[in-house]
């Protein structure tokens, strides 16, 4: 037992540094994705957008889920929520009783992410995920407003608990599962993953056109990043040397997603992973940073306490509680005990989605993971990519029977593929939202998607031309092996009316 804590402590502990970083990184993340969800805000969260709140319960709502976004249809009301989630964010940045505002800040995101999981995708699970384990760290102790109130900080700087386990391990099972579950062929045998990646022009960037003509290129990307994703997170498991090991994978990784934000247009899942690897650093990195990149802010913990004495907080909340030794050791005991069980349980949940298991988690032990939100699926373009592409046209055809394109500011229709496709979604989460709609277990969405459209394009051109009728049209283009051209196949998902 005494080999095995020595072990588990040099390969998973964790500096405190580094987590302030992380701390500051989420934070910033935080505030990025309420600015993109705000110009959504009737759109996404109110009664008269895609998604009111009757239709949210009747098919997409699990009994365990909670949020708070959902007491009310109105977008006002989700514009409070969207400040105070924003206010914690920035004293989430600011390292301002951290502990409080990292619950706080997790509350309100699964909160939201609840509030419509139609517009969900793999960065929101990370991201929720880091500040759950955060809730236990010690990420405050340094480049924080937090460190004005140590006396003396601690001389180590590093920290070792069940919490550094789970951040380590869920940074591990974001690559490790995402390659168990890419067991199609075209991943790790044929190699064609990536050119049916950069196939679809939904997500096709301007530096993947660049590549998407050269198939060997293209097949060695593939195979690379399967294996990539599938054994370079057990470098983090090595104990000798581990700091370099550390770097290594951190490295590789931030390279290996800057190739993905570069390529292919995938929201904020790129950011989400370099912030998590801020985490990762070891010490000798931040000593680097401190003293060579930052030289006039040498221990930044240090001096931030100094330079921020003077400065007047608006409020200040204080608890006191008089706890004796034993009952702190047995707080603590509980605590680690509880941390200890949630990562137990997220591996399980996590390998029970894998093929290579086949052992799906049964359904009575799922309601811990929805209640908690520490539920989690890594299928990246897994088992296989997607081979069915497209673009959407949504003809309105107006009173005096002109055909127009909404998706193109009404642009008379015309079923000539755009020049690109990504530029018609205004956002990534639009984007997903078009990929659930064409899933015919969610056609439910589709009347209230197409009312939606219609009603907001005939408020915003009152003195023109109305529309009377909305199609929703989808030009569907099945990926073909070898860049076999291909012909659209016209599919009429939606037809809405003002009668």
């Amino acid at each position: 037992m005494h080999y095995l804590l020595l072990y588990l402590k040099k390969v998973f502990t964790v500096d405190c540094r580094a987590l302030a970083l992380m701390r500051i990184g989420i934070g910033f993340v935080l505030l990025v994705d309420l600015a993109i969800r705000t110009t959504d805000l009737e759109a996404h969260y109110s009664n008269i957008g895609v998604l009111p709140l009757h239709v949210l319960f009747q098919y997409v709502w699990d009994p365990y889920l909670i949020s708070i976004h959902a007491i009310s249809g109105l977008w006002q009301v989700q514009a409070i929520l969207f400040l105070i989630a924003a206010f914690f964010a920035v004293c989430l940045i600011l390292g301002y009783h951290t502990r409080l505002v990292t619950i706080v800040s997790w509350f309100l995101l699964l909160s939201l992410q609840n509030r419509n999981t139609l517009i969900g995708q793999g960065g929101d699970d990370l991201l929720r995920m880091l500040l759950f384990w955060a809730i236990f760290l010690p990420w405050g102790r340094f480049y924080s407003l937090d460190a004005r109130r140590i006396i003396n900080l601690p001389k180590s700087f590093i920290h070792f608990s069940a919490a550094s386990v789970g951040l380590v391990v869920q940074i591990m099972l974001v690559y490790i599962c995402t390659a168990l579950l890419k067991n199609s062929p075209e991943w790790h045998t044929t190699g064609t993953a990536l050119y049916n990646a950069l196939s679809l022009d939904q997500v096709l960037f301007p530096v993947g056109k660049l590549i998407y003509p050269y198939p060997v290129l293209l097949k060695y990307l593939t195979i690379g990043t399967y294996y990539t994703e599938l054994y370079l997170p057990f470098l983090l498991l090595i104990p000798v040397f581990n700091p370099f090991f550390r770097l290594i994978v951190i490295g590789v990784l931030a390279g290996f997603h800057l190739g993905i934000s570069l390529t292919l247009f995938v929201g904020l899942f790129y950011l989400i992973n370099w912030v998590s690897l801020l985490g990762l650093l070891p010490p000798v990195a931040i000593d680097w940073l401190e003293t060579k990149l930052l030289p006039y802010f040498q221990n930044l913990g240090y001096r931030f306490k100094g330079y921020t004495s003077k400065i007047p907080l608006l409020f200040e909340v204080r608890a006191v509680w008089h706890v004796s030794p034993a009952r702190r050791e047995e707080v603590s005991a509980i605590k680690e005990g509880f941390v200890i069980a949630v990562l137990l349980y997220v591996i399980w949940w996590n390998f029970s989605n894998v093929p290579q298991v086949n052992h799906p988690l049964p359904p009575a032990a799922r309601w811990p993971g929805m209640l908690l939100r520490v539920d989690q699926h890594w299928g990246m373009f897994a088992p296989e990519v997607f081979k069915d592409d497209g673009w959407y046209i949504l003809e309105g055809i107006t009173t005096e029977n002109n055909h127009i394109d909404l998706n193109r500011n009404g642009l008379p229709v015309t079923e000539k593929k755009p020049e690109s496709v990504v530029a018609l979604f205004k956002n990534d989460r639009w984007r997903k939202y078009s990929e659930n709609y064409l899933f015919v277990n969610n056609s439910f969405m589709r009347p209230y998607f197409c009312n939606y459209r219609l009603r907001i394009w005939n408020e915003a051109h009152r003195s023109a031309d109305q529309i009377k009728e909305l199609q929703i049209i989808y030009m569907m283009e099945r990926t073909l092996p070898n860049y076999q051209p291909i012909q659209p196949q016209k599919q009429v998902l939606c037809i809405c009316g003002t009668q």
